[in-house]
């Protein structure tokens, strides 16, 4: 039943997708669903240049998919969602790319802010976020205050964020009380490492989602992807909507996890 349903959801249009989530949604098992899934939003820029439009078209369509995924985790009690926005490297990137880039940060979270918060979603920023500008650092900082209290989703948005620049914070802060002498060096263990992490307290990703065709995780969460499943698709970014989410949900309960052990 899965395979005839997959077939369908490949051969169809945009415009059937509503019907293919409903489809999908059938064969779900909601007891056995991701506690937190990651993304890397990958994709805008083709998207974009395959229309003829600049890149910037491309980013703000992909707010989009993001609206969309955010409510369907909303709508299946997923723990944790965490978004790859903007990463270290991506400062190298044209000047006016990255500045239209934190100019929409700042505008999408003034627009879908109180949205989020009556959907009881916990804005949560990480990454090195005093190297932002300003404007996006007040947007950021009036978000997180907003919806502190929210319990439904914790939304996780990686902002100048690298996963070997985390692991160096985490490694700095450790080092730190062993040259205070709170702590000795045989003391540090995994578990102290993930306190350490801008993630602490949070179960790691069950589930990554890289859309556009690449296949590789772009220093994106490094630690916490140890035993995450990965499930890759060619659809772009500003594509992606409830449907592929729900096509990945469902390969992934299809999997056997062992976590390095046998079953």
């Amino acid at each position: 039943m899965i395979k005839k349903i997959f077939d369908f959801f490949r051969h169809k249009k945009k415009s059937d997708q509503v019907l293919e989530a409903q489809e999908l949604l059938k064969v779900i098992d909601k007891q056995k669903l991701p506690r937190h899934i990651a993304i890397i939003m990958d994709g805008n820029g083709r998207w974009a240049q395959r229309r003829g439009m600049p890149r910037a078209s491309g980013h703000r369509a992909g707010t989009e998919a993001l609206r969309d995924v955010i409510k369907l985790c909303c709508e299946l009690n997923i723990q944790v969602l965490t978004v790859y926005a903007f990463s270290t490297e991506n400062w190298k990137r044209p000047k006016d790319e990255v500045n239209i880039l934190m100019a929409l940060l700042v505008e999408y979270l003034n627009k879908e802010k109180n949205e989020l918060h009556q959907n009881g979603v916990r804005i949560n920023p990480i990454g090195r976020l005093e190297e932002l500008p300003q404007p996006a650092l007040d947007a950021l900082i009036k978000a997180v205050e907003l919806t502190r209290e929210n319990k439904n989703l914790i939304l996780n948005v990686a902002l100048n964020y690298g996963g070997r620049t985390e692991i160096i914070d985490v490694i700095r802060a450790i080092a730190a009380d062993v040259e205070k002498g709170s702590l000795k060096a045989n003391q540090i263990d995994a578990s102290m490492v993930s306190e350490h992490l801008y993630t602490a307290g949070q179960p790691d990703p069950d589930l990554l989602i890289r859309p556009s065709a690449d296949s590789r995780i772009s220093n994106f969460l490094l630690w916490q992807l140890a035993y995450t499943e990965f499930w890759f698709t060619s659809t772009l970014w500003p594509d992606f909507r409830r449907a592929h989410l729900l096509q990945a949900l469902v390969d992934f309960q299809r999997r056997e996890r062992r976590f390095g052990g046998l079953k």
